[in-house]
């Protein structure tokens, strides 16, 4: 992302567009669907090689630029699906403070800032590109035991676990299990391939479904999407101080 700040951007995103046709095939096929999965979480505070905080750089600005230089290449009917976390409940981003500069840092709270914005970022795609069949959506995959959760100590995971649930146990609810990969997977090929568009599109999965609107209190693995990961209005700021942090406009 260093590149986007210096001079020449547009020639060289040209360049990259190229580099990614051949990738694609050597034709120029078009992409029928981009699946932005990597990420970090709960990472000790640092900074990417660009100076943004490294949840936000990583979970969304990464996937911001990425997505954006390759959207042309979305085949109309294509779409984008933006793989974020029930983890977003833990906070909304912060669009004064994204590198917590002014706050001292707290690793859950910049992992759901980052899982929010991966939710906004789906949102406002989905708006700006549907018009030519484009459609993008945002998902939480489930709970799966990968090297994602590598910064978090085996006992301290265990711990988490346990205490969920014995909330749920108390409410009545079945315990929590561990999706396996190819479970974990299952709701980002649905939303890819599988989904009607229209059901979607600017929206939250989870499970293999859209998932509700909610407010009120949910333990940390049951379905529910927070109101502000999925506001327009919000989701539009979040897109232009994203372009003013990485120094190009799309």
């Amino acid at each position: 992302m260093a590149a986007l700040r210096a001079s020449g951007a547009g020639s060289r995103l040209a360049q990259e567009r190229a580099r990614l046709r051949r990738r694609a095939g050597g034709r120029g096929r078009p992409f029928d669907a981009v699946i932005a999965n990597a990420g970090v979480m709960r990472t000790p505070f640092g900074h990417t090689a660009e100076g943004f905080e490294t949840q936000f750089g990583t979970n969304h600005l990464g996937h911001f630029v990425l997505v954006n230089r390759i959207a042309a290449l979305i085949a109309p009917g294509g779409r984008l699906v933006n793989v974020a976390s029930s983890g977003h409940r833990y906070s909304d981003v912060d669009l004064d403070d994204p590198n917590f500069e002014r706050m001292p840092y707290d690793p859950m709270m910049a992992y759901g800032r980052s899982k929010t914005a991966n939710i906004l970022f789906a949102v406002e795609f989905d708006r700006r590109h549907k018009a030519r069949g484009v459609r993008a959506t945002a998902l939480h995959p489930g709970g799966i035991k990968t090297e994602l959760g590598r910064h978090m100590a085996a006992d301290e995971l265990d711990s988490v676990v346990a205490q969920i649930n014995a909330q749920l146990a108390a409410a009545g609810e079945p315990l929590f299990q561990w999706k396996t990969i190819p479970q974990g997977a299952a709701t980002s090929v649905w939303a890819a391939f599988v989904a009607p568009a229209e059901d979607v599109g600017g929206r939250y999965c989870e499970n293999c479904q859209v998932s509700k609107i909610t407010d009120g209190l949910i333990s940390p693995v049951s379905p529910g999407v927070r109101p502000y990961a999925l506001d327009p209005a919000h989701a539009r700021l979040l897109w232009d101080k994203s372009e003013a942090m990485v120094g190009e406009r799309f």
